[in-house]
């Protein structure tokens, strides 16, 4: 039997892009269940909030609430109840949990934005040197605090951003076969280069797809013997490095830098080195 889709009312006084992440990763833990979101932006008033409520009542939903103002909080809540909804409040305990902590009071402003900090520029100047050091271009291997080597289509480009807006300046060298690596790859620190890696089979079906997304018929860069040998020949080059290598084939991007990372900090501390901080 077919279970009903959940609805996911996400209510927010903003745009509800803070809710809206906890949902996606809520979905993530039920694969087997259907989803539908409905969104309940810049909600300023009671009548709003009565407005959402209506909307779920007596449906297979689940309301997730972020509300600066406690006195919506408060209405939400007791509106939830009588509607006999479940609901979640995604800011009313942890406000007042740093409050508590602190011995400051919340600005309570809707859609407020952190500043535009040291840490903030120190992420654009990531970003900035993964663009410029992408698929081994420039010398930046040096000042790099994250090199990644790979095959072609490993994630190297969309991860060194990722990385790079979460502080890290990372670079990529991509290995080809025939082709020898730069040979600064082997005379950096060798507790910030990671390797990844990828199943010849997924491989090849990502490759088929961009070489038909370009209007190519390049079965050189698909076939799968080709592609076994790439990966060995990119096996020799990690060998050769010494350096943990991540499977990336049913990996997310953020699982993936989320074990890039990991991997950096304990190799660093358990050479006693400290890790690059983003």
């Amino acid at each position: 039997m077919a279970t009903p889709t959940v609805e996911l009312h996400v209510v927010s006084d903003s745009t509800g892009e803070t809710a809206t992440r906890l949902v996606h990763a809520l979905e993530a833990q039920f694969p087997d269940q259907e989803f539908e979101e409905i969104r309940h932006p810049r909600v300023e008033t009671v009548d709003h909030l009565r407005l959402a409520v209506e909307r779920a009542k007596g449906r297979p939903a689940v309301v997730v609430y972020t509300l600066v103002e406690p006195e919506l909080r408060e209405q939400m809540r007791v509106l939830c109840r009588r509607a006999r909804l479940h609901y979640c409040d995604l800011l009313g305990h942890p406000i007042d949990a740093v409050a508590r902590v602190s011995g400051q009071a919340a600005q309570m402003t809707p859609g407020a934005r952190p500043p535009l900090d040291s840490g903030y520029f120190k992420r654009m100047a990531a970003i900035e040197f993964a663009v410029k050091y992408d698929d081994g271009m420039g010398s930046g291997l040096r000042e790099a605090d994250i090199v990644l080597v790979g095959v072609s289509r490993t994630s190297k480009t969309p991860l060194s951003m990722y990385l790079g807006y979460l502080g890290y300046k990372t670079a990529n060298v991509p290995i080809v076969k025939g082709i020898e690596p730069p040979a600064e790859l082997y005379e950096i620190d060798p507790l910030k280069v990671v390797g990844l890696t990828i199943e010849a089979g997924r491989l090849a079906e990502i490759r088929e797809q961009r070489a038909r997304r370009l209007g190519g018929n390049n079965r050189q860069y698909a076939k799968l013997v080709e592609i076994y040998d790439e990966l060995e020949a990119a096996e020799a080059v990690h060998r050769r490095l010494g350096c943990p290598v991540i499977e990336i084939s049913e990996l997310s991007i953020e699982e993936t830098a989320a074990r890039v990372i990991r991997l950096i900090e304990q190799r660093r501390a358990e050479a006693g080195i400290a890790a690059p901080t983003a």
